[in-house]
Order: structure tokens, then C-alpha cells, then sequence
């Protein structure tokens, strides 16, 4: 599934109810899910979220960084939350698709184009 782009003036974050990802207008308190219903409070600006692959059902896990394990909401593994297993995301700087990539990573490949994007330029 791939994640939506956020604008410069929005923000994402996991549902606290169903776990959907939300994106939401920065500056926003709260928001409501459209599927559950349930009011998430935002988080407090500066409190960075990371992304990893669930080793058990390969879900997309979105979580506070700085976390050791996260334990996934829909298979309950466990999943070790160091630096190597987590991703990051990057425009396709050709076609302007959103990739998301392994973080530590030089380049990533668009699969849609196949260019070659650099990472950190």
C-alpha cells in the first residue's frame, strides 16, 4: 500500500484507535478518524515518528523514534526498533513518486521510472 505524500503543511500519525495512518494540518490538537471515529490527540510538535516493516506480517508500523521495540498491532510481534531496521522516504527526484527506502541507504531506485535517486541530496 503506499503511503500518501504530505504536503509542507501537513503532518501523519497513527490512529489510536484502529491504527490507520492519519494526515492531518499542522498545527491541529486533535483529529477524528474517518473509519473509527476515535480523536487522537496530536503529538507534541518535535516528537519525531518512524516507520519499520513487521518481520511478522510485514505490515508498515509507524511509531514514536526513540523507541527500542515496537510490537505490532495486527500479528502482535515483537520487532526490534534499532536504526537498521527502520525506513525513510524520499521524492523520486525524475517522476516525483514517493519511495521509501531502508534507512542507511546511499540511493534508492524508483520502481516506477528506475531512476536512481541519492539519498541526502
Amino acid at each position: 500500500m503506499p503511503i500518501p505524500p504530505v504536503t509542507c503543511c501537513q503532518s501523519r500519525m497513527v490512529c489510536s484507535g484502529c491504527k490507520n495512518l492519519l494526515i492531518y494540518p499542522v498545527g491541529a490538537t486533535s483529529i477524528c478518524c474517518t473509519l473509527c471515529h476515535s480523536v487522537s490527540p496530536v503529538p507534541t510538535p518535535g516528537l519525531e515518528m518512524a516507520r519499520l516493516v513487521c518481520k511478522g506480517c510485514h505490515t508498515l508500523l509507524l511509531f514514536s523514534r526513540g523507541a527500542t521495540s515496537v510490537q505490532c498491532s495486527c500479528c502482535r510481534t515483537v520487532n526490534s526498533a534499532s536504526k537498521a531496521n527502520q525506513t525513510a522516504e524520499i521524492n523520486c527526484r525524475n517522476c516525483r513518486m514517493l519511495l521509501m527506502y531502508q534507512c542507511g541507504a546511499h540511493s534508492v531506485r524508483c520502481t516506477l521510472c528506475n531512476f536512481v535517486t541519492l539519498v541526502g541530496s
